[in-house]
């Protein structure tokens, strides 16, 4: 599915190394969500790690049995306390009823309409949601509508681990990081996936 991108990326040594090293890449797109469920589950993880989000996010799910996921009005309709008890934080709660909330007057559009807007309308476009950044929406953007040249420069993660595969000792700063993947244009959002994995790989534990 990747072999251009793959192909592409590996002119550079460095990445042609990380690329050997992980395996093929396995970045899939989650089309079965609407924008709506992918903005819930993005503020959700916001400054936490992949397992605590999804148990807070499975709690706020529970609380609705009804659905396989909350409808906006579902969301709307659940009072904070709930939420919090859930986990969330009150500014979580209150970014993702603006969500809900936008979700139904149209600001949030649905997936088919979406898709044909091009990334910087996106961004422009769902930035004005209560709680949600440019990175909350680069999410979206890779992981919801399968985006390919995406580079998330302010993720933690891929400045980590474009700094562990090219032997850094300090993390690059986002506008040098946003130079440097120039080359990898048109499949920066591959290259920040095996980023991602760099850091997976830095915590195995070594070999005796």
């Amino acid at each position: 599915m990747h072999e251009k991108a793959i192909a592409h990326l590996s002119a550079d040594p460095i990445l042609a190394e990380l690329i050997a090293r992980v395996g093929p890449c396995k970045l899939r797109a989650d089309r079965s969500q609407s924008p709506f469920q992918a903005l819930v589950q993005a503020v959700a993880h916001q400054q936490l790690n992949g397992t605590a989000a999804r148990t807070i996010l499975n709690r706020v799910i529970a609380l609705h049995p009804q659905r396989p996921f909350p409808s906006p009005e579902d969301l709307l309709d659940t009072h904070e306390d709930r939420l919090r008890g859930a986990g969330l934080s009150r500014a979580k709660v209150a970014a993702i009823k603006d969500i809900c909330a936008k979700t139904l007057s149209g600001l949030v559009p649905p997936a088919q309409e979406l898709a044909r807007l091009d990334n910087e309308e996106i961004i422009t476009r769902l930035t004005e949601l209560r709680g949600v950044g440019r990175w909350t929406v680069e999410m979206l953007l890779i992981f919801k509508l399968g985006r390919m040249d995406i580079l998330p420069v302010d993720d933690y993660g891929v400045r980590q681990g474009y700094a562990l595969a090219y032997r850094k000792r300090q993390l690059p700063k986002p506008k040098q990081l946003l130079a440097r993947g120039e080359p990898w244009r048109p499949y920066r959002s591959v290259a920040a996936w095996y980023f991602w994995r760099a850091v997976d790989l830095s915590r195995l534990p070594k070999a005796k």
